[in-house]
C-alpha cells in the first residue's frame, strides 16, 4: 500500500515526536523522512531544524547506544563500534562514545561472561573449553587480548 505524501509541516510534527521518543541517528531519521514522501530539500531542512532544536544529536545517540548495548546486551567495544559504523556514525563520535564505558566495569563484565561460559563447558577438554569461550566472547565483541587475560584469570583462580 502506498503511503500518502505528507507536507513538510505534517512531517515535522511526526518526526519531532519520533526523535523525542528515543535517541535517533541522522541516517534513520533521513530514511524515515524520505518514507513520508518528502523531497531531498525538505528532508535536509527538517534535519537541520531537528539538529538546531536538539532533537537530533549524533554524539548523544552514539553515547546512549554504546552505553545501553554494553549494559543491557553485554556487548564489547568491537561489536558496538561495528554497529555504530553500520548506522553511519562518525569515527570521532564512536571513539568518544566508547570512552564513556568505564574500563573497570568493562573488564568486570568480560570476566563475568567468561566465567559463566567457562562453567557451562566444564565437561569439555581444556583446549575445546578455551576455544569455545574465546569464540563466544569474540562474537560478543570483546578484544582478543582481554579475552585471553580473562581466561588466564579463571584458570589461575581454579588452580588455587
Amino acid at each position: 500500500m502506498l503511503r500518502s505524501k505528507l507536507t513538510p509541516e505534517q512531517a515535522w510534527q511526526k518526526i519531532r515526536h519520533y526523535c523525542a521518543y528515543q535517541e535517533r541517528n541522522h541516517f534513520e531519521v533521513r530514511e524515515k523522512l524520505f518514507g513520508f514522501g518528502l523531497r531531498k530539500t525538505d528532508v535536509d531542512l527538517l534535519i537541520s531544524r531537528l539538529i538546531e532544536e536538539d532533537y537530533l544529536n549524533e554524539a548523544r545517540f552514539a553515547i546512549q547506544f554504546a552505553g545501553g548495548h554494553f549494559r543491557l546486551k553485554k556487548w564489547g567495544r568491537v561489536k558496538i563500534s561495528y554497529e555504530l559504523k553500520q548506522k553511519r556514525i562518525s569515527t570521532a563520535n564512536i571513539k568518544s562514545a566508547l570512552k564513556e564505558i568505564d574500563e573497570d566495569d568493562y573488564r568486570l563484565v568480560l570476566l563475568k561472561l567468561a566465567k559463566s561460559k567457562w562453567q557451562t563447558l566444564k565437561t569439555e577438554q581444556h583446549l575445546n573449553r578455551r576455544a569455545k569461550t574465546t569464540q563466544y566472547l569474540l562474537q560478543k565483541g570483546y578484544e582478543a587480548p582481554l579475552i585471553q587475560e580473562a581466561i588466564e584469570q579463571i584458570r589461575n583462580a581454579a588452580k588455587e
